[in-house]
């Protein structure tokens, strides 16, 4: 058989293609914000399970939900099913906080039954989840017009039977103090504005104190309260292996800090569901390159946080 000099050149191009396609095939299975490094696309890749709560942990990238414990199944839900983070990256139920009642809390339902305001500010689903048990105690009383901080608020009032009248564009006491118009009732009675806040006990004064300077009167009522959760020795060993943990709350943040307080190893990067909880993240001294979150809180927002900060952590390996 003849080999000539063209079939040579032939047999050595379709390699040089073959080898070029194969690189791009393991480039390409990565989108840019997926989370899998080039040395481990360049190996046999095993898929690791998302492990539930007390799993073994295998991978190296684990991220922490620290929501009160039950209440992180919609954010695992979001973060397994997101084709922005791999299917290696263990996700973990670490509670943070635990809800209590507030001092106020004995007042609510006699404030519901007595008293018409003009709006109703319900600021978290907690506060939500509140209002509505509060509400059916009272014997469903009419309400104001019912003012919602975030979809998930939204939500968990609809789901309660509660009619919202008035979402702010961004999900912040700083937001809904610009936008939340004054009430035409009290305009054309000659009146201030009411609107009653049954907030939590660790809520900043921001959304009372901003109303309140626009003229509105506000009763604000601490019904509930969040306090850290205690880890058990378990929940310390996970928090160990944590690689991003996630908050909803400076609530949570502080509890992070308290209770991971004796580990020695760098920090967690923290992904926020927004800027509220970022600002406790720098109050608690995280480097700034170490928060991620969202312009405008949610849980869509929140899964792209907590993608930016597994491809940090993967950029670094």
């Amino acid at each position: 058989m003849i080999i000539t000099i063209a079939s040579i050149f032939n047999a050595i191009s379709i390699v040089l293609i073959f080898i070029s396609t194969s690189k791009n095939a393991c480039a390409f299975s990565q989108r840019p914000s997926i989370l899998r490094s080039a040395r481990q696309c360049s190996q046999s890749m095993q898929t690791i399970s998302v492990a539930e709560g007390g799993a073994a942990v295998s991978s190296s990238f684990v991220v922490a939900l620290t929501r009160e414990e039950g209440k992180n199944d919609k954010l695992r839900r979001a973060l397994t099913s997101s084709e922005n983070i791999s299917k290696s990256v263990q996700v973990l139920e670490i509670p943070c906080i635990v809800h209590a009642n507030g001092p106020d809390s004995e007042r609510l339902v006699p404030t519901l039954s007595s008293t018409q305001f003009d709006y109703i500010a319900i600021t978290s689903p907690e506060a939500a989840k509140v209002l509505a048990n509060a509400w059916n105690e009272a014997g469903r009383p009419k309400l104001g017009m019912i003012v919602a901080v975030g979809k998930a608020t939204q939500d968990t009032l609809v789901q309660n039977g509660i009619e919202v009248a008035f979402v702010p564009s961004k999900a912040t006491a700083e937001t809904l103090v610009k936008e939340l118009p004054h009430s035409d009732a009290a305009i054309g009675e000659g009146r201030k504005t009411t609107l009653f806040y049954p907030a939590s006990a660790k809520a900043k004064k921001t959304l009372q104190t901003g109303l309140e300077e626009r003229g509105f009167d506000v009763l604000r009522l601490n019904t509930y309260d969040t306090v850290p959760a205690t880890w058990d020795a378990h929940q310390l060993s996970l928090a160990e292996k944590a690689t991003v943990a996630c908050f909803a709350s400076p609530s949570a943040v502080n509890a992070w800090m308290k209770n991971s307080s004796e580990i020695d190893k760098p920090r967690a990067l923290a992904a926020c569901i927004g800027e509220t909880s970022a600002e406790a993240c720098r109050s608690n001294e995280w480097d700034e390159g170490d928060i991620f979150y969202p312009e405008n809180p949610g849980v869509d927002g929140w899964v792209m946080a907590v993608a930016e900060a597994l491809e940090k952590l993967s950029l670094r390996n």
